[in-house]
């Protein structure tokens, strides 16, 4: 078993199409992954000639090419890898040989392209609105579109508790607009159009990035590797890091922030006592107004003891004085 080289176990049995990388953890939390005759623990490795086993079972660790393909996905099919719980999902619609899963989601009543591929890796890097991916929809809505409306749906709507993107909206018949999203909120034109009180008839997705709807309904074909080399392209510079990550490198940027803040006001306070100090000693005004404060304030102090003193005298003769004319 190998602990530095290697695919993680997770992605490996992912890769290789036995299951999910979430089930995989799952199998591994479970003890019941094996790597040549061992345990395999979360963040195990697999190197090319390791044997491993899942549940008493030898897995084929040969990785083929992954496979990636658009589909014109018809009006009630649900965009699910839940064979169990969904009858109509994607997977069992499709049939591939393959294990492959979904690159985002149309909703059940929208039709039109998506993506599906055995590569874990390139979905995050797809999807993500900051890598700004363009997606184009055609809609039909319930009314004539208006010129205030395309305005608005340019400019962003708010839903979900934020504004949506500005995007690019154009309208193409009466009652039809044509609009390209970088972002993948839930049901997002659906409640934009809401918003501005049209209903949605029709929602059909017509090109995801380089890649425009050519298939008939219902089908599929595989990306070609002109098309696949320029999705690559266009996916240098992208990133798939989580909003963790993200959050924990401007949690880094504010502390330094911080720390350079820190540094200028320590600065700006020796600038301060020094440049006080100068005026303390330079002239006569700075050392009266220090200097002669604490002389009077040591004279009054010694006015009252004397006050205090004499008092005292005074009092200590006057009871001698009754002393001795009480002796008598």
């Amino acid at each position: 078993m190998s602990t530095n080289d290697g695919t993680r176990l997770n992605k490996f049995l992912s890769e290789i199409g036995y299951c999910s990388r979430r089930e995989a953890d799952k199998l591994i939390e479970g003890r019941k992954v094996k790597i040549n005759g061992q345990i395999a623990g979360i963040g195990a490795k697999v190197s090319a000639g390791d044997k491993v086993m899942v549940n008493g079972q030898l897995i084929d660790n040969t990785i083929e090419n992954h496979v990636y393909i658009a589909f014109n996905k018809p009006i009630g099919i649900v965009c699910t890898t839940d064979t169990l719980n969904e009858k109509d999902n994607i997977v069992d619609y499709i049939q591939h040989e393959r294990r492959i899963f979904p690159i985002g989601r149309l909703d059940k009543d929208s039709e039109g392209l998506i993506f599906l591929t055995s590569d874990g890796d390139i979905v995050n890097k797809i999807l993500r609105a900051g890598n700004k991916h363009e997606k184009e929809y055609i809609v039909t809505v319930d009314r004539p579109v208006s010129k205030e409306f395309i305005t608005k749906m340019s400019n962003g709507i708010p839903i979900l508790g934020s504004t949506t993107k500005k995007c690019l909206v154009e309208q193409t018949k009466a009652d039809e607009f044509r609009i390209v999203l970088t972002q993948g909120l839930n049901r997002q034109i659906r409640r934009m159009c809401e918003y501005l009180n049209y209903e949605v008839i029709k929602l059909k997705r017509v090109r995801i990035m380089n890649i425009k709807l050519d298939v008939g309904q219902g089908n599929w074909r595989n990306l070609n590797p002109a098309e696949m080399a320029q999705i690559q392209s266009m996916l240098i510079g992208s990133t798939n890091t989580s909003k963790k990550a993200i959050k924990h490198a401007d949690i880094g940027k504010l502390a330094e922030s911080k720390s350079n803040s820190k540094s200028a006001n320590s600065s700006k306070t020796k600038g301060q006592q020094r440049s006080g100090g100068a005026k303390s000693n330079s002239g006569e005004y700075g050392k009266s107004n220090s200097n002669g404060t604490s002389r009077a304030k040591t004279q009054s102090s010694n006015k009252t003891n004397d006050r205090t003193k004499g008092r005292n005298r005074a009092s200590t003769g006057t009871s001698k004085g009754r002393n001795r004319s009480g002796k008598r």
